[in-house]
């Protein structure tokens, strides 16, 4: 699990990838604090690193992996958010995190907003009951604070400090971005739609 507060960042030196599967291999300084086998979010996708050495390290990405999250448009050069998972004793300053991408949007603007930057991303409409305003999502891994909705675009409010740390920086409009949705929300929105399947109700809640 992860809180979706990146560590640092690194940059794609390649990515192999074909309808089999591929391989992306990062350059960070963070690869000396990893063992083979160990998990680290990769733009917000739990990876398993596999081939370590000073300069950075490998993970496979699965066929369906590549499907469902932004990871195959990655080229060489490009910034990418890392964050190890998160420790049992550790404060949780963001939210929960999966590592578990839901879906793929694109951002549609991103601007200076005073002291902040303004990020909108359009999300898919089968996604649109999973938000909600002040609640959490993951946005490459950055958990953020929903500060808007706009039909389908998610505004959030970027300060100074998470821009610069992370690979926000770089970004710009028309990337596609990697989404995961806030899980508490997801289980309770699955659980109103088994109950009202089976012809039940929840307590205080219309069937």
């Amino acid at each position: 699990m992860f809180t979706g507060l990146v560590e640092v960042t690194g940059y794609v030196d390649a990515l192999k990838a074909s309808a089999d599967g591929g391989r992306l291999r990062v350059r960070t300084p963070l690869a000396a604090e990893l063992r083979a086998g160990d998990s680290i979010a990769v733009n917000g996708v739990c990876l398993t690193a596999v081939d370590l050495d000073a300069g950075g390290f490998s993970a496979d990405v699965s066929p369906v992996t590549l499907a469902v999250t932004a990871l195959g448009g990655l080229a060489p050069g490009r910034l990418v958010n890392l964050e190890r998972p998160v420790r049992a004793d550790a404060r949780m300053g963001g939210h929960f995190v999966l590592g578990h991408v839901d879906a793929t949007g694109r951002i549609v603007d991103l601007r200076e907003d005073g002291d902040a930057w303004r990020l909108a991303v359009e999300i898919p409409e089968s996604m649109a009951s999973l938000v909600i305003a002040k609640g959490s999502i993951a946005i490459d891994g950055i958990s953020l604070t929903v500060a808007a909705i706009d039909g389908r675009q998610v505004v959030a409010q970027i300060i100074p400090f998470t821009f610069a740390q992370t690979a926000l920086a770089h970004a710009k409009r028309g990337d596609a971005v990697n989404l995961e949705f806030d899980v508490l929300g997801k289980y309770v929105l699955r659980a109103i739609e088994v109950r009202g399947a089976a012809g039940l109700s929840l307590p205080g809640i219309p069937s």
